[in-house]
C-alpha cells in the first residue's frame, strides 16, 4: 500500500516538473450570440403574443411561458400581458391571472411608475375579462 502511494506521488511530481510543450489549455470563450439573428423588440413582442394566443394552450404551457418571460431582464409589454390574461380566461384560470399581475408588480421592483402604467393600459382588458387586481382583492 505504501509502495503504491509513493509510486503515485513520484509520478505525479514528475508530471509537474516536466515541461508540457504541446499542451496548452484552450481559452474559455462564451458564445452567447454565436452568430444568431438579433430579435427586435417588435419581433419579441409578436413572438410572445403569438405564444399566448395559441388556441390549444394548456395550463402548463401558460405557466411555462410566464415563468420564462418573467425570467428575462424586462417587464413585459401590456400587449403581451393582455394575451396572457386572455389565455387565462380561455383556461378559466383566475388564479394564474392574479399571479401574472403579482409577478409583474414584483418585476417592476422599485420603479413605482411601471406597475400603475401597466394596470392603466390593461384596465379595459381586466374589466372585459372580469379580473380584479391584487390590490382590489386586498392582497396588497
Amino acid at each position: 500500500m505504501f509502495r503504491a502511494a509513493v509510486r503515485l506521488s513520484v509520478s505525479g511530481a514528475r508530471s509537474l516538473t516536466r515541461p508540457q510543450l504541446g499542451r496548452t489549455a484552450p481559452l474559455a470563450q462564451r458564445c452567447y450570440s454565436h452568430g444568431g439573428k438579433l430579435e427586435s423588440d417588435e419581433e419579441f413582442d409578436a413572438r410572445w403574443v403569438t405564444y399566448f394566443n395559441k388556441a390549444d394552450i394548456d395550463a402548463w404551457e401558460l405557466r411555462k411561458g410566464m415563468n420564462t418571460l418573467i425570467g428575462y431582464d424586462l417587464v413585459p409589454e401590456p400587449k403581451i400581458l393582455e394575451a396572457a390574461l386572455r389565455a387565462c380566461r380561455r383556461l378559466n384560470d383566475l388564479a394564474s391571472a392574479i399571479r401574472i399581475l403579482e409577478a409583474v408588480k414584483d418585476k417592476s421592483g422599485p420603479h413605482k411608475k411601471i406597475y400603475p402604467y401597466l394596470i392603466q393600459e390593461l384596465r379595459p382588458t381586466l374589466d372585459e375579462l372580469g379580473i380584479s387586481t391584487p390590490e382590489e382583492l386586498g392582497m396588497d
